[in-house]
């Protein structure tokens, strides 16, 4: 576990050290800011004190920057070969995998955390469902996790920072909006498996303020899976050279 801490820690340095952490997250409260309060279906436009406007715009945003954000974990460190020097010096595969993994999600819950005042000031504004904005946040949490598990396995796919980022992109299109347009057209067995594979439906749920078994199971196994087709990758690469 210490190995893993110290890459991660590593890696959440670098972010900041190379101003990536200001300018993601700077974007990120600017666009889901501005959604949420100025432009549109805002929260003073449907007159009710609920952050489901932000959690739909940051459901959209968090698709878009994590894929930018992750695209370089494994993909810069393949070209430039310090990848095989990180391998040597008693670290497995898996503990290099999961150390960039959670150095991704937590810059993700920083941002998220950036948020914060948005909650305060909507519970100012009227009786607010803190269930319901809770389960939001845990909700963006798990979609970012898999999304960062996702953007990790495109990263060890290849040394292209550029490709892994389009793969991500192409990957996530699937689970954020093709699986769910499956579902809705669907009837029957192939329509609730296309329903169950889409994050939207999960995401909702749990942004209901309904922490479900069956919507946590789902997550943690694209993550799982996630991590574990990444490791094989490197395991792989590393069995080559």
């Amino acid at each position: 576990m210490d190995k893993i801490w110290i890459i991660t820690r590593r890696e959440l340095a670098s972010f900041f050290d190379s101003l990536i952490a200001y300018v993601l997250i700077i974007l990120f409260l600017g666009l889901s800011g501005f959604f949420t309060w100025l432009f549109g279906n805002n929260v003073f436009m449907i007159g009710q004190a609920s952050l489901q406007v932000f959690f739909q715009i940051g459901f959209w945003t968090l698709f878009f920057f994590i894929p930018a954000l992750t695209m370089k974990m494994l993909a810069e460190e393949t070209k430039s070969g310090t990848i095989e020097l990180l391998s040597t010096k008693a670290v497995s595969d898996w503990q290099i995998v999961t150390g960039k993994f959670l150095a991704c999600l937590l810059l993700v819950v920083i941002a998220l955390t950036c948020t914060i005042p948005y909650y305060i000031t909507v519970s100012k504004l009227g009786s607010v469902d803190h269930g319901a904005i809770i389960g939001g946040y845990v909700g963006l949490i798990l979609l970012s996790a898999g999304y960062v598990s996702i953007g990790i396995f495109a990263s060890a796919l290849t040394n292209n920072q550029i490709v892994a980022f389009l793969i991500a992109l192409l990957i996530g299109i699937f689970f954020q909006l093709l699986f769910d347009m499956m579902g809705f057209s669907l009837r029957g067995t192939m329509g609730s498996v296309f329903n169950y594979l889409s994050m939207r439906t999960h995401f909702a749920s749990i942004s209901r303020g309904v922490i479900d078994s069956r919507d946590l199971i789902y997550f943690f196994s694209i993550i799982f899976c996630g991590l574990t087709m990444s490791q094989a990758i490197l395991s792989k690469r590393n069995w080559q050279s």
